[in-house]
């Protein structure tokens, strides 16, 4: 028998009120991460990558609510625990990382106090304990003297650096699941390579799965084991790297492809674009 997975989503459907009414715009999408996989999810934007993530993570704003026939992360029913549970597992297991860090970390803190406090709320650990902690953090994704570090307040780190600082604060709690939304959009290619690097290492050296979000196609296929294609609130393919080169089934996923330049094309002719028809779409994988 095979083991459980780590993250097991099926039929999720996320409900946003609206003052026009309810809409869908995530819409019964199934899918699983294996303890230390690294699945990719893409899509464009506006096909519920992040308010996916943002539903496992129970982080759904306000006027939003997830519905699913099954949820459960590292063994626990997130549809039915209790929030004291939810606020424990949620604050140690797993870990999100967002593509703009100046927007999560709070710009009047200094950094160790937005390290620490995760780590004493939920381990119960001691100031200097949680502190020494997150220097080693700190370490551990190559920032340069990390006990300066902790004094600092965001506004004095760059951009990369911030963005490293956001993963260091997730793996606090040695988590089981690292979310990494958009992580290296707002930076330079250079640092975009270190961070993904970063990640990979990290998923070797701690075992932790990663969910990472993007839009680039290239990108994901280079460090995933599966890509998941959303496609305007649905996962329209759920397919292994190999695959998704080789053979892509959807029109959607063609294009993706089919749009990510190289050295061998043709600067003369456009681009591939993406059909705005869903319907289409959907009528021309019915009739292959």
């Amino acid at each position: 028998m095979s083991a459980e997975p780590l993250l097991d989503v099926q039929e999720l459907e996320v409900r946003i009120r609206t003052g026009a009414g309810e809409v869908r715009p995530v819409a019964g999408v199934s899918f699983t991460v294996g303890r230390g996989e690294i699945v990719g999810v893409v899509g464009e934007s506006g096909s519920g990558k992040t308010l996916t993530s943002l539903a496992v993570g129970a982080l759904l704003p306000r006027n939003a609510t997830a519905h699913a026939a099954r949820l459960r992360f590292a063994g626990c029913d997130l549809l039915s625990a209790s929030p004291r549970t939810l606020r424990r597992l949620l604050g140690t297991e797993l870990a999100m990382v967002f593509q703009d860090p100046m927007s999560s970390l709070n710009p009047s803190r200094r950094i160790g106090a937005q390290m620490v406090e995760a780590v004493r709320e939920h381990r119960g650990l001691s100031r200097e304990e949680a502190r020494r902690r997150a220097a080693g953090a700190l370490a551990d994704v190559r920032l340069t003297d990390p006990a300066a570090r902790l004094r600092q307040y965001p506004h004095e780190l760059s951009g990369g650096m911030r963005q490293r600082t956001m993963i260091a604060m997730g793996l606090m709690s040695e988590p089981s699941l690292i979310v990494a939304d958009e992580p290296t959009t707002a930076l330079d290619v250079t640092v975009q390579a270190q961070v993904v690097e970063l990640l990979c290492e990290l998923n070797e050296r701690h075992g932790s799965a990663v969910l990472f979000i993007s839009h680039n196609i290239a990108l994901l296929s280079e460090v995933c084991d599966r890509i998941l294609v959303m496609y305007r609130g649905r996962l329209v393919e759920d397919l292994t790297v190999a695959e998704l080169l080789a053979r892509p089934r959807h029109p959607y996923t063609r294009a993706l492809v089919g749009a990510v330049p190289d050295l061998r094309t043709d600067r003369t002719r456009e681009l591939a674009t993406v059909p705005d028809d869903v319907d289409r779409l959907d009528r021309e994988v019915a009739d292959a």
